[in-house]
């Protein structure tokens, strides 16, 4: 899997995708998106995809550079499938669909003739969450970001703007 920025196609118009995995469950959610919609450049090609972006990945062979954001609400996405105000039901999440989920994507990427950029969030540097759901959820999203960073080419930590090169070329703060 390149986790690459560069179009290596040398075409002066780049076949970019960006795959989203934020869902609207709110209007706040709702505005958000609107907003990452308008900031992306006209040059992206969004799709909008919260449960399977491998397949998405493995449908455009021909794209440059794949950018899926992001790992932590794909995970949140399939938590909440069976999430409800009234319950926390660890039990009824299917982890094994989530990893099964993650492992797909990491494979669509790593066979992938694309350079394929995948963005998570690092929940394990912030409080322990009070909740049992907000525990399986930090530790499955821990558990998610070291199959990626395992299987990557390059893992860059943004820390306060600044990239870090924490795995690959150019190993260090850049």
């Amino acid at each position: 899997m390149q986790l690459a920025g560069a179009v290596t196609s040398g075409s002066s118009s780049p076949n970019l995708l960006f795959i989203a995995t934020a869902t609207a469950c709110d209007a706040e959610m709702a505005d958000r998106i609107r907003k990452h919609k308008a900031d992306r450049d006209i040059i992206w090609r969004t799709v909008e995809e919260p449960l399977d972006p491998a397949a998405v990945v493995r449908a455009n062979p021909s794209a440059d550079v794949i950018v899926v954001d992001c790992i932590t609400l794909l995970l949140s996405n399939h938590f909440m499938e069976v999430w409800s105000d009234e319950a926390e039901r660890i039990d009824d999440v299917d982890l094994e669909g989530v990893n099964r989920a993650v492992k797909e994507l990491i494979d669509a990427a790593k066979t992938s003739p694309s350079s394929v950029i995948l963005v998570a969030n690092e929940l394990g540097l912030g409080l322990v969450p009070e909740t049992a759901l907000g525990r399986v959820f930090r530790d499955t999203a821990g558990w998610a970001n070291q199959e990626i960073a395992a299987q990557a080419d390059q893992v860059v930590l943004m820390v306060a703007g600044i990239p870090v090169i924490v795995k690959g070329p150019g190993q260090g703060v850049r």
